[in-house]
């Protein structure tokens, strides 16, 4: 199977409204013979994530969340703190938890490359 790749130039665009898009594109539900149990056989390279608006609003208000597995072991991190250090794993995690939790999410996410500047051809 020939993989398609599609390149996505985030300049400019929500957060949300981004990940929803190369969700879907994903998960093949733009292609017409979407089946939700096969992999649709495309790759998604976003550039220019550094670019991208999320609001002060927002950054202040949302926070990430992860567990050790230990008691009392929950850490919480805020997205402006995440924005600020690393605005690829904002736009990762937003796609994450737009997918459907199943065995091919990880599959879908292998083929998602995430880079910050502009990607030279």
């Amino acid at each position: 199977m020939q993989r398609k790749n599609i390149t996505i130039d985030a300049s400019g665009k929500k957060v949300g409204r981004l990940a929803v898009q190369i969700a879907n594109i994903l998960r093949g539900k733009d292609a017409s013979n979407f089946a939700p149990n096969l992999d649709p056989g495309v790759s998604v390279s976003v550039i220019n994530v550094g670019r991208m608006e999320f609001s002060k609003r927002k950054q202040r208000s949302k926070t990430y969340w992860r567990h050790s597995g230990y008691l009392g072991g929950i850490k919480f991190t805020s997205a402006e703190y995440l924005w600020k250090k690393n605005p690829n794993e904002v736009l990762r995690r937003a796609i994450w938890g737009m997918l459907p939790s199943n065995r091919l999410r990880a599959r879908m996410m292998r083929h998602l490359e995430i880079l910050s500047g502009e990607k030279n051809k």
